[in-house]
């Protein structure tokens, strides 16, 4: 579709030099259009996995770093109010996303991206660990 072409195009061009900061948003973006993990990884790597790996072999970045940084990239964005996960849950214990979408945002959603942000500072500046 020619609307996947203009966002892919933008995403790639996204983090200058560093293709990691590209992949970790391209990911994420696609896990919370997709409201999952594992739906926004298997998008990403089919339609982008073989460009970002040109790109990394490009800028000299471990492929096992760059699969690392998409993995803890899907869990950022997945967990969004529609995620069927997050409305199953809250159904299950009976409360609203009034109540608590929060705490889970903050342990579902911040808390990955806080650890997606130090993979890319670590990966950029040491390599694969």
């Amino acid at each position: 579709m020619s609307a996947f072409v203009l966002i892919r195009d933008a995403v790639l061009g996204l983090g200058g030099d560093n293709p990691l900061i590209s992949l970790a948003v391209a990911t994420n973006v696609l896990a919370g259009m997709t409201g999952s993990a594992s739906g926004g990884l298997s998008i990403a790597l089919s339609t982008l996995g073989d460009t970002y790996l040109q790109l990394a072999e490009a800028n000299g970045i471990n492929p096992e770093l760059l699969h690392r940084v998409a993995a803890i990239a899907t869990g950022g964005l997945d967990t969004l109010p529609h995620n069927g996960a997050v409305i199953t849950l809250l159904a299950i214990c009976g409360l609203t996303h009034r109540q608590s979408y929060l705490d889970l945002a903050m342990v579902a959603v911040v808390g990955p991206f806080i650890a997606l942000a130090v993979i890319i500072v670590l990966g950029t500046f040491i390599g694969s660990f």
